[in-house]
């Protein structure tokens, strides 16, 4: 690999095009959150870029020639562009090395670790490699025992190399660090997987990508095509993706870990399926905030006063969930809900119907929510072992609550010399 080209290897003029695409669909997702915010100028710039990202496009359509690298990264919106930047020149890094390639490939063969289930296990899905490596980083320097702490990271294609490269080139105290992708999953397919079935609906498609078949009263949010993606949808499939385990950790990338979580391994569950922190103490997180129960469905089997619990650090069980099929029963209600009468949108509706009677409540300490989107006490915030930014204004978005980003900003390296070359900061 060394020597290779890496504008041929991973940018060609599609994929350029594509990831352009890419970033114009996101950057219109934040349009929406930064008018909601009433950040007005920030919606102002973004929309301003995709405008110039759409008139580029079009005229290399107009003029039948590729579009350029340089040209697509001349109008990427701030945020996406500098991920986008560490993106690029971590897959270079990769590209140009064969001795990394060849080292964490020999490392993967050997590592037991992977399999060992006396140890402490956590799995990630994301894109996102910022947002992944503070959860690693976070977790790694609050372990009272980081050589027994392993990290599943999943991602897609276009960030695998990148993902590789950076948890290849950076240390994370001795926790043992693997990553994969998903389109590897040879089970992952239309076939068994009813999202990929329902993508393939033109319905779906208009619904979720043109905009389309809106009723009115549907908001655009709803319709953010985001949460059809499978690494949303992985977390439903924990038993697949890691076939040798018992037990896991799921967090999400937008947490960090401030306490020491080997103790979440020796919880009893008492026979459930999953552990979570509930977060009915207020009426609208119990069940009917999320579900229809209009639908003689829902009414039927949920209680709309069950308590509703929170995604994002939860421990599963993976012998009691493949002895009770809860994949299965994932299955039923997603293509129950084809034409989106149970539910509207995300991972946290199906979430409560498949594990629903499957739930052991946690100690709310081990999960604090709310910094991404509201004030949360800070004695909470202090006794919290994994704070969660789940909201709309995430640490790492110029739109995030800035009393909340130095708690995540502590666990980013911005000396790194990738961090100053992509104006990081």
């Amino acid at each position: 690999m060394e020597g290779r080209n890496f504008t041929d290897e991973m940018l060609s003029p599609d994929s350029v095009e594509r990831q352009l695409n890419d970033q114009i669909s996101l950057a219109k997702a934040f349009v929406v959150i930064a008018k909601e915010s009433n950040n007005l100028q920030f919606a102002w710039e973004l929309s301003a870029q995709i405008r110039n990202s759409q008139i580029l496009l079009s005229s290399a359509a107009t003029r039948r020639t590729p579009l350029t690298t340089g040209e697509s990264e001349k109008c990427n919106p701030k945020y996406p562009r500098v991920l986008y930047c560490l993106g690029v020149q971590l897959t270079t890094k990769w590209f140009r090395s064969s001795n990394l390639q060849r080292k964490l490939k020999e490392k993967r063969q050997t590592d037991a670790k992977l399999r060992d289930s006396n140890l402490y296990h956590f799995c990630v899905f994301s894109d996102n490699i910022l947002a992944t490596s503070v959860v690693v980083n976070s977790t790694a320097l609050n372990s009272k025992s980081p050589d027994m702490v392993v990290f599943h990271l999943v991602t897609d294609e276009v960030n695998y190399a990148a993902m590789k490269a950076w948890f290849s080139l950076n240390s994370f105290g001795g926790v043992t660090v693997d990553v994969q992708k998903f389109e590897e999953f040879s089970w992952l397919n239309a076939s068994y997987v009813p999202v990929l079935k329902q993508l393939q609906d033109s319905d779906t498609q208009n619904y979720y990508f043109s905009g389309s078949n809106d009723d009115g009263r549907t908001p655009i949010k709803f319709r953010n095509p985001k949460y059809l993606s499978m690494l949303n949808h992985l977390r439903f499939y924990i038993p697949e993706v890691f076939p040798a385990l018992k037990k896991v950790v799921f967090l999400d990338d937008d947490v960090v870990v401030q306490k020491d979580l080997s103790g979440l391994f020796s919880i009893d569950l008492n026979g459930n399926v999953n552990g979570a922190v509930e977060t009915c103490m207020e009426t609208f997180h119990r069940y009917h905030k999320y579900l229809n129960y209009s639908h003689p469905l829902i009414r039927a089997h949920f209680d709309p006063d069950a308590c509703g619990w929170a995604f994002g650090m939860n421990v599963f069980d993976l012998v009691e969930w493949r002895k009770r099929n809860v994949t299965g029963i994932y299955h039923y209600w997603q293509e129950k809900n084809v034409d989106r009468t149970l539910w509207k949108l995300g991972t946290l509706p199906p979430g409560l119907l498949t594990f629903y009677g499957l739930t052991e409540p946690l100690d709310p300490t081990w999960h604090v929510l709310g910094l991404g989107y509201t004030n949360v006490d800070p004695k909470v915030i202090e006794k919290g072992a994994v704070l969660h930014y789940n909201g709309n204004s995430k640490p790492w978005l110029k739109i995030g609550m800035e009393k909340y980003k130095p708690l995540w900003d502590k666990y980013v390296d911005y000396s790194h010399s990738l961090m100053q070359q992509c104006n990081v900061h």
